[in-house]
Order: C-alpha cells, then structure tokens, then sequence
C-alpha cells in the first residue's frame, strides 16, 4: 500500500472541503492517487467541485479604477503579511495608484508593472520604501485591466474581493452584477463557455453517484440530466440565482431588465496561495489515534 502521507492528506482537504479521515481513507482506497481519490470522495458525499481556489490565505488588498467615463478599468491585488496593514492608509494609497498605473499604462506584466513609474520613483522603489516604513513583506501579485465600448462598473467588497463588469444596460445592474459576482464566484459567464471536457468529467461524476442509488436506468439518466443542469447552473452567472432575487436567475433578471454582460473580472486576495499551518502531521496523527 502506498503510504499516505500528512501532505497528502491536507491536499485533498483543501480541495473537497472535508474532513481529515475521510480523505485519509479515500487515498488509502485509491492507493495514494489523489485525483481518484477527489473522485470517490465527490461520488460518496456529493463534495463540490475544488475548493482550493476559494481558500484566502494571505493578507493585503484589491486596488481598484475606474475611468470617468466608464470605458476603462483595472484591478491590482498587493499581499502583505498581516490584515492590519491591508487596513494601512499608505498601503491602501499605493493599491489604488497602481490600479490608475495599470490602468493608463497598460503594462505587459508585473515584472513591467514594477519597471514603471509611479511620481519621480518606479513601483519598484516605491514598493521596498512602503516595506521599511510599514516593516512587513509587500508584494505585488497579479492585475486585471479591461477596456471596451460597452459599460464598466466595479464593486470593491471590503479590500480582499474586487470585481469588474463589462455590460450594457443601466448603471444600477452593472453594480448589482459585481456584487453577486463578489459573493457568488462564477467560473463561467454561460453554458457555451464551459469546455466539453469539463462537461464529460463532471457527468461521469454524476453518473457513478446515480447509479449508485439503485434506481432503475430510466431514472439514473434523468438524476443525471438534472445533476447536469444543477452543475451548470451553479458555475455559470447567467445560470446562478441572482443574489438579490433568488427565485430570478441572472440571466431572466438581466432580460427583464433589458441589460446584458459581456464580460466580468474578478481578484480575491491570497486566492491559491498557502499560509504555514501549525503542526499537521501532527494533527492527522492525533485524529488517527483517536479513530483506532
């Protein structure tokens, strides 16, 4: 048998949501293989779809701009080691101006982001400057600039989840968009974006969960069907209910509106990076003693 290992263990956590032995015993099941044992898991308990991206672990801010007219955007997100300083005046300033930086300039990358100049310093020196008077790590990470003939608007939800909307209609649906962007996160903007192969893995999912049930075929395709449905409703925005009115999905709400979205952005702070756990090894020790 392959040895299973703490690592491995919170790996699977992190993407399924569950609990310790669970995972423990899934990859004992799968002889250490962590896809198959996502797999079994989701088959067995109906666990969602990875989890790992929604984890935020690590601290700063989404700076944010939007353009007086509304045709131009950018998000910028900057990390810090603790929420305090995300909170910092001088932090808060340097997000927002590199976001107006990304904006103007349209930089290639970060690394040509950092190159610029931002007053008579490039972000580079500004950066390592705000480091010595502030006293923690500040890192400039990722940004996201959109520019269109369409309508912009931007919802900022606290510093850590910045979300841009590319729509036409009035100005009120482009924010209340970004803001069930914010809370609802979805993959997708519709069904068409969805690759065939996502499709395909998320159905042979579904299928080994309903036949599982026993009921006869006739009734497996259909909890297939509507597991299917359920699936691409649930990453796709013109599919999700729509936060402010949930018996609406978003795309009936966007019709009675007469508005629609072309596009959206997002950034959530620390989204897929890791902070340190305390003693994990130890943990799944202690959990498998006391499962003995």
């Amino acid at each position: 048998m392959a040895e299973i290992t703490a690592s491995m263990v919170k790996d699977l956590r992190e993407l399924t949501g569950l609990g310790m032995m669970e995972c423990k015993k899934a990859l004992e099941e799968a002889a250490g293989d962590i896809k198959k044992a996502e797999e079994l898991l989701r088959i067995k308990s109906g666990a969602k779809a990875s989890k790992a991206a929604a984890r935020v672990a690590a601290e700063g801010a989404v700076g944010t701009y939007l353009s007086a007219d509304g045709k131009l955007a950018a998000m910028v997100e900057v990390n810090c080691e603790t929420d305090f300083v995300a909170k910092n005046p001088d932090f808060a300033a340097f997000s927002k101006a590199l976001a107006e930086l990304v904006a103007t300039g349209s930089p290639a990358d970060v690394a040509a982001l950092s190159a610029m100049k931002l007053g008579d310093k490039t972000v580079e020196e500004t950066r390592q400057a705000l480091v010595q008077k502030i006293g923690e790590n500040i890192t400039v990470r990722r940004f996201e600039r959109q520019q269109t003939s369409h309508r912009l608007a931007q919802y900022v939800h606290g510093v850590k989840i910045g979300v841009t909307v590319e729509f036409d209609g009035p100005e009120s649906i482009g924010k209340d968009i970004a803001m069930h962007i914010a809370f609802a996160k979805p993959k997708f903007l519709s069904k068409d974006q969805v690759s065939p192969e996502v499709i395909a893995g998320e159905r042979t999912i579904i299928e080994a969960r309903a036949k599982e049930s026993g009921k006869p075929a006739e009734i497996v395709a259909k909890m297939v069907d509507g597991g299917l449905a359920k699936f691409l409703g649930e990453i796709t925005l013109l599919g999700q209910p729509f936060v402010k009115d949930d018996k609406l999905t978003v795309e009936k709400m966007l019709a009675q509106a007469k508005a629609s979205v072309t596009g959206y952005k997002f950034l959530v702070v620390g989204e897929g990076i890791e902070k340190k756990t305390a003693d994990f090894a130890a943990e799944v020790a202690a959990m498998s003693k006391t499962a003995a």
